[in-house]
């Protein structure tokens, strides 16, 4: 394979997997054929998700969790070779005697009284925090990192992970009205704006997309045109949207994709406004969705045959990539199995890489993790047997 400009000076490719049982960091040369495989760290932990910072390729945050343990926060400085607990001075146990999680970088507290949001019959029920589903390094300082949790709220911290600080005003953008998806009321998707420090865009399950343009002083809903008939039966309301995943290309932070619990979406407004690109997919049920590294009118999704049978149409594992930024959409099958193949691909398990051509990962509950380094031309599994995969995440790697 011919080397491009753009791998020239790239001299590995990092995957970050998050599992049901331990994270994995799987790395190889800029060609991508041959995958070395380290892990799991934190065996035994479920790892909701890890990435790194694009302001220091070492610096990766990852959320361990439990639901007996409860949520650590893990912070490794040398590319996931170790691991630390932020804030906890080095020889100190990061745990309790009875194996709880202890220090200040494991404290998410709302800020303020929290007040209620709705529960599943539509009644009122308190804010919990639960756990920390993604994590989302700054642009530009490795010390600053942002946090979606369940209930859903967003969080940040300035310094590298030892402390954690509530956005509470984006509770204020009628929280009360939100309601859990299936999974729970997660904060899923952080999306921030390369051109515009102060804009970020957030994606709750079942709440729907927020934007701020201030740094998060301020909140508001962007969901119009968004149609959630059985859920919801009034066409205009703003709140409770049960969106999977949002997407946009880094050049061009006007224009988002989304796969929602049912439709694939897409605004050409900041999120102002959404309209349907399902075209000519199998379903449009699924849960990721991501944009092509070079470009932006490219994009991918999995369809998933429903939202009671999470597994893809006929047994055959496709990804569907449109180069029209939506509506017309080609199977991606070179690769992947095409019988009796019944696994699903959660929200945050696909990512690409920014070499030419991009790479296109995904990892599935089945604990496959398949790559193409043709952008989607074709496709060959690196590991077949982890855990289910949670999260995908990759970074190419001077």
């Amino acid at each position: 394979m011919k080397t491009s400009k753009k791998e020239k000076g790239m001299s590995k490719v990092r995957i970050l997997v998050g599992t049901r049982k331990g994270a994995f960091v799987l790395t190889s040369d800029a060609k991508r054929q041959q995958w070395d495989i380290n892990g799991p760290h934190f065996g035994g932990w479920e790892m909701y998700h890890l990435k790194g910072s694009p302001a220091d390729p070492n610096r990766l945050y990852a959320s361990q969790t439990s639901s007996w343990f409860g949520q650590i926060i893990q912070r490794s400085d040398d590319g996931g070779k170790t691991w630390i607990q932020p804030g906890t001075p080095p020889g100190e146990p990061t745990t309790t005697p009875d194996g709880m999680p202890k220090g200040e970088s494991n404290k998410f507290v709302y800020d303020g009284v929290p007040g209620t949001h709705q529960w599943y019959d539509g009644t009122p029920h308190p804010w919990e925090f639960k756990r920390v589903w993604h994590l989302e390094p700054s642009l530009t300082d490795p010390d600053t990192v942002y946090a979606g949790v369940e209930d859903a709220a967003l969080f940040r911290s300035t310094d590298g992970g030892q402390t954690w600080q509530e956005l509470p005003e984006l509770r204020a953008a009628k929280g009360n009205l939100w309601q859990p998806g299936a999974g729970g009321m997660c904060l899923h998707t952080i999306l921030l704006d390369r051109s515009n420090p102060e804009r970020i865009f957030i994606a709750i399950s079942a709440a729907g997309v927020f934007r701020t343009d201030d740094a998060g002083k301020t909140w508001r809903p962007t969901n119009r045109g968004l149609k959630s008939q059985y859920e919801l039966p009034d066409p205009n309301a703003e709140v409770g949207h049960c969106v999977h995943r949002i997407a946009m290309h880094p050049s061009r932070p006007n224009v988002l994709f989304m796969q929602k619990h049912w439709d694939v979406m897409r605004s050409d407004d900041t999120g102002e406004s959404w309209h349907e690109v399902s075209g000519n997919l199998p379903t449009d049920f699924g849960f990721p969705i991501d944009v092509h590294a070079h470009e932006p009118e490219t994009i991918y999704v999995v369809p998933i045959k429903s939202d009671s049978e999470h597994y893809p149409p006929d047994g055959k594992l496709r990804v569907y990539r449109s180069r029209t930024g939506g509506n017309e959409w080609e199977a991606l099958t070179k690769g992947l199995p095409q019988q009796d193949c019944y696994v699903n691909v959660l929200r945050d398990a696909m990512a690409v890489d920014s070499l030419d051509p991009c790479g296109v990962y995904f990892g599935t509950t089945g604990g496959q993790v398949y790559a193409s380094v043709n952008a989607g031309d074709s496709w060959a599994p690196i590991v077949r047997d982890l855990p289910a995969v949670f999260s995908v995440e990759v970074q190419a790697v001077p």
